[in-house]
């Protein structure tokens, strides 16, 4: 009786074939999508996911609110997936902002809306609303 090894090719020696063409399509298509983000859009995002200051101060002023207590209780702080979900538009230099943002409360969620300018380093707000789909409803806290 032989006692050989039977050695077996590797993974990748097998299966070469497919697997080279499927990561040239994989990195094809992530090449695609990044070239199709407008690049504004995403420093956007940046800028607005290292400025935690503004959604703090803009929950923190909602949660003053009785009817937004009472609608959606206590508004949590804003997480980094809402910033990730969130529509940001930043303007005049990074000084000012127009953002919509998904905030989730004790008895219920929405979607926060909210204009800013920046001076000497502090958010100035002009607008703080809260629209809510269920029942239809837009809260005004900042006008």
């Amino acid at each position: 009786m032989d006692n050989e090894m039977i050695l077996e090719k590797s993974w990748l020696k097998r299966n070469w074939r497919w697997a080279l063409p499927l990561v040239g399509i994989i990195l094809s298509g992530i090449a695609i999508i990044l070239s199709l983000v407008p690049s504004d859009s995403a420093s956007d995002f940046t800028t607005a996911f290292r400025d935690e200051a503004l959604y703090a101060n803009a929950v923190e002023r909602s949660n003053e609110n009785k009817e937004v207590l009472n609608t959606l209780g206590t508004l949590e702080p804003v997480g980094n997936m809402a910033i990730l979900e969130s529509n940001v538009e930043y303007s005049d230099n990074n000084k000012s902002v127009n953002l919509s943002v998904r905030v989730k409360g004790d008895k219920g969620k929405g979607r926060m809306d909210v204009k800013a300018s920046k001076r000497e380093n502090m958010w100035q707000y002009s607008l703080i609303k809260i629209r809510i789909k269920d029942p239809e409803k837009e809260i005004v806290v900042l006008e």
